[in-house]
């Protein structure tokens, strides 16, 4: 069984920065794609950043200069930190593994963006 624990979430004023950590745990194949959603109220999940396990990237055009992705291979961690952020940044943010296999997400951490 595998599991995704997301930390580092908070109440942060625009401008500042965050870094968020997700922890996997488990089986885990050598092979998997990491990323970052994020879900704002009212509005659907969306792809923030991914990684593959090569150290290939990939930014949503919004948070592309902002927000950089960066996976720890032997701590099956990955990273997001998110700096000059935005309100509209505010969302809860999930975690998710993919593998050749299957997908898991974690339960979310809340990012809330406000002065």
């Amino acid at each position: 069984q595998v599991q995704l624990v997301e930390s580092g979430g908070g109440l942060v004023q625009p401008g500042g920065s965050l870094r968020l950590s997700c922890a996997a745990s488990g089986r885990i194949l050598s092979s998997r794609r990491m990323g970052w959603y994020r879900q704002a109220s009212g509005k659907e999940r969306e792809l923030v950043a991914d990684i593959i396990s090569s150290g290939s990237t990939n930014y949503a055009d919004s948070v592309k200069g902002r927000f950089t992705i960066s996976m720890d291979n032997a701590k099956n961690t990955v990273y997001l930190q998110m700096n000059s952020l935005k309100p509209e940044d505010t969302a809860v943010y999930y975690c998710k593994l993919t593998t050749p296999l299957n997908y898991y997400w974690g339960r979310g951490t809340q990012v809330t963006v406000a002065s």
